[in-house]
């Protein structure tokens, strides 16, 4: 009988241990929220001395106080930037970020953990991770930043006795962006073409001015100036005809990504199309 009521204490020990765990697990599930949430995170180039954005987005959380928002850079000792409880929370901010981060407070409960960073530097560019805790739990995703320089061309007629030429110009770009030129006549076919291009650094010795000119255009043909790095390309047709000429411009970041913390989001490529301008004279 002893020895079946040490086996019977044992057998109720071990179920009650068993018990005991589950319950300790149900409730710290419940109440830490230690599970994983859905942060995706995607970027386009920075422009050298604009202002950027670092998308971040997460599931929504009504409650603002328990959502705490962290961006790291690789190879950086302090934070990018802490935003939790509806504040920011800057003292561990790495020196090198100091006046230059803010989150869009107003959007953090709708999942919104996108961080600005104005006068882009070259030397921000790198392996950004955001890192985002609510009531319902954590997550993280990583994104490669990118820093270069780029502006729309502005195109212009210049009229000379040897015959009109096309000036395309545009004022900031890095790395040295390559300049090519196409034309074709009305019916289509290809024209031939000849052009001159000249790189002029600008005065913080990082970024050029790029001027192209195009000689010896001729009426009742379109003319495409464009300008191409490895972040981003400008394009500028022009329509010539006998009594004036139509330009359109379009500028494209290249090589934007998106990145995920959960497998079922997988990392894609994509472009941006800024918005066009028609300008005719």
């Amino acid at each position: 009988m002893a020895s079946q009521s040490r086996v019977i204490f044992w057998s109720m020990t071990t179920v009650i241990v068993i018990l005991a765990a589950v319950i300790a697990l149900i409730i710290g599930f419940g109440v830490s929220g230690k599970h994983s949430i859905i942060v995706t995170a995607l970027t386009s180039p920075g422009n050298i001395g604009q202002r950027s954005v670092l998308g971040c987005a997460f599931e929504p959380d009504i409650r603002m106080d328990s959502i705490a928002i962290q961006w790291a850079k690789e190879g950086v000792a302090g934070l990018v930037h802490e935003f939790r409880g509806g504040k920011d929370h800057l003292q561990e901010q790495d020196p090198s970020f100091q006046g230059r981060t803010a989150v869009f407070a107003e959007q953090v409960m709708g999942g919104n953990a996108s961080l600005e960073l104005r006068d882009v530097q070259l030397s921000d560019a790198g392996t950004y991770q955001c890192s985002v805790t609510t009531a319902r739990g954590s997550g993280a995703a990583v994104l490669q930043y990118r820093t270069g320089a780029f502006s729309i061309p502005v195109v212009q007629v210049e009229n000379s006795r040897r015959g009109d030429t096309l000036q395309c110009e545009a004022p900031r770009w890095f790395p040295r962006p390559a300049v090519r030129w196409t034309a074709h006549g009305d019916t289509g076919e290809h024209l031939p073409h000849a052009a001159n291009t000249s790189y002029q650094l600008n005065s913080e010795n990082i970024t050029v001015k790029v001027v192209s000119l195009l000689h010896s255009i001729t009426a009742n043909a379109t003319y495409t100036c464009m300008i191409e790095n490895s972040i981003a390309k400008a394009v500028v047709n022009v329509r010539v005809t006998d009594f004036s000429f139509t330009k359109v411009s379009n500028l494209q970041l290249v090589n934007l990504n998106a990145e995920s913390a959960s497998s079922s989001f997988p990392a894609c490529h994509w472009m941006l199309l800024l918005p066009l301008y028609l300008l005719s004279v």
